[in-house]
């Protein structure tokens, strides 16, 4: 992709970008009573968005899961997810405990920092809450070499080097419950988001919140959360692009 091309899909970004905050300003936020029941047997997706988001950028995959019988869970009281991550995940574990976890237990889909606080809440607390695992969109798992360039400690905290990222991205562990969907190019993540020992996805869109409701991006969260509910959670996963076994 030449630099042109990669200009345009920064444009196109941050204009979906702003177009989400204005519904969810207008009250897009809104949790629809459907989302709240499932088919039996099927577990609950929880939603973590990413930095300075709402739950309703991931609207449109919720909207899909929920189609195919899941309940989806919306955690209020993390604001724009401006915390540490280890403080947010901390605070999700806690509102998840009070609540009775579904007996087939929880599928976390998350966007960009959700991703980290998902992985984090898996190493933390996977057991107690029931977490099969993580389905992540756009998510730096190894940081962001343009965050050392950003203005406070909200950004800069996706840092290579910061203390968090770099001890998420020893313990692999949970891994294996992991699966990473990005495109061949995210303006935010420009080192991309392979995950070792995850299944990765890699599908045809570039971009980092217009991928959120992209088909391509729709069906693959669909079919991850598919293959994480099915199998084991001590499963081996493989490294696979979308349409490829």
């Amino acid at each position: 992709m030449n630099l042109f091309d990669k200009a345009g899909v920064w444009a196109l970004d941050y204009l979906d970008a702003a177009a989400l905050h204005v519904r969810a300003i207008a009250g897009g936020w809104r949790v629809p009573s459907h989302y709240a029941h499932g088919e039996p047997g099927k577990p609950t997706i929880v939603l973590i968005p990413g930095v300075y988001e709402r739950w309703n950028f991931l609207k449109p995959i919720a909207d899909r899961l929920w189609e195919d019988g899941y309940p989806i869970s919306v955690v209020h009281g993390l604001g724009y997810n401006r915390r540490p991550i280890v403080e947010t995940s901390d605070r999700l574990a806690a509102a998840l405990a009070r609540v009775r976890a579904n007996p087939a237990g929880r599928i976390i889909v998350a966007h960009s920092k959700g991703g980290l606080v998902g992985k984090h809440l898996m190493l933390s607390h996977h057991e107690d809450l029931g977490v099969r695992g993580l389905v992540a969109v756009c998510t730096p798992f190894a940081g962001s070499r343009y965050a050392k360039y950003l203005l406070g400690q909200t950004l800069r905290a996706f840092s290579p080097t910061d203390d968090t990222i770099v001890l998420l991205g020893r313990d692999s562990s949970v891994n294996a419950q992991i699966v990473s969907i990005f495109g061949p190019f995210d303006p935010h993540v420009p080192d991309g988001s392979v995950l070792v020992g995850a299944t990765n996805v890699r599908i045809p869109v570039s971009g980092h919140f217009r991928i959120l409701h992209s088909a391509e991006a729709v069906d693959a969260a669909a079919d991850a959360v598919t293959l994480l509910a099915s199998r084991p959670e001590d499963a081996v996963a493989a490294s696979v692009s979308q349409g490829e076994q």
